[in-house]
């Protein structure tokens, strides 16, 4: 399809990975990751997501009882 995008899990722009984790049934709104990255998640020099490393520091955080 012309107008597909394709997406990396390694560089998720942050509008967008709300927009997927929302689809998938989660309550997951922008605020909530930025505010994940204002509390120290991982991002990539152009303010994207690696979806890995962002679901390993979520991982480290609720083990830690954030």
């Amino acid at each position: 399809m012309p107008n597909e995008r394709k997406l990396s899990p390694t560089a998720i722009p942050v509008e967008e990975l709300a927009r997927i984790l929302a689809a998938l049934g989660g309550h997951i709104t922008i605020e909530m990751i930025r505010a994940d990255i204002a509390a120290g998640a991982p991002t990539n020099p152009d303010g994207t997501i690696n979806l890995i490393q962002y679901g390993a520091w979520l991982a480290r955080a609720v083990a830690d009882g954030d």
